[in-house]
């Protein structure tokens, strides 16, 4: 495993609107084992691929809590439910802090490592991490739809 290179806002790749993975392979899994570690490292709780310089739609996420890390490929959020605004902060955004208006329940759809179809519904933390990153995918950074902004060390 290796730790990544995390882009920062302002790097191109960060604005990509990020194709699907087309096959899951074992270059592909070796990504997802080096995005776990690189988020591990970092302190994070979630990382999109194109975090790392990658414009494929995946994302790795561990809120630390039962459920443990979640590997997404190509994941699609197929239902919505409420509202939550809360603080985030974003590995590629170090030291900047903002309120976001998220969804309080989500269904998402997504292939896992072996390329099997699976579902999750979340709610809190974990809701909030998987609205985050799936913006990545979009080339959307919580900065750009953050109703206020805050710097912290």
């Amino acid at each position: 495993m290796a730790i990544l290179e995390i882009k920062k806002a302002g790097d191109p790749v960060l604005k990509k609107h990020c194709e699907p993975v087309e096959r899951v392979n074992k270059k592909l899994k070796q990504l997802l084992d080096d995005m776990a570690e690189t988020m591990y490292k970092s302190d994070g709780v979630g990382l999109a691929a194109p975090q790392v310089g990658v414009p494929l739609r995946m994302v790795v996420i561990d809120c630390q809590d039962e459920t443990g890390l979640i590997e997404l490929i190509n994941p699609v959020i197929t239902y919505r439910e409420g509202e939550m605004e809360g603080s985030e902060g974003c590995l590629s955004v170090p030291g900047i802090y903002g309120d976001v208006m998220r969804a309080a329940k989500v269904k998402v759809e997504y292939l896992n490592r072996r390329g099997k179809v699976q579902h999750l519904t979340a709610t809190g933390l974990l809701s909030r991490c998987i609205q985050h990153e799936l913006d990545h995918l979009e080339g959307q950074l919580f900065i750009d739809i953050a109703t206020s902004l805050r710097k912290e060390d």
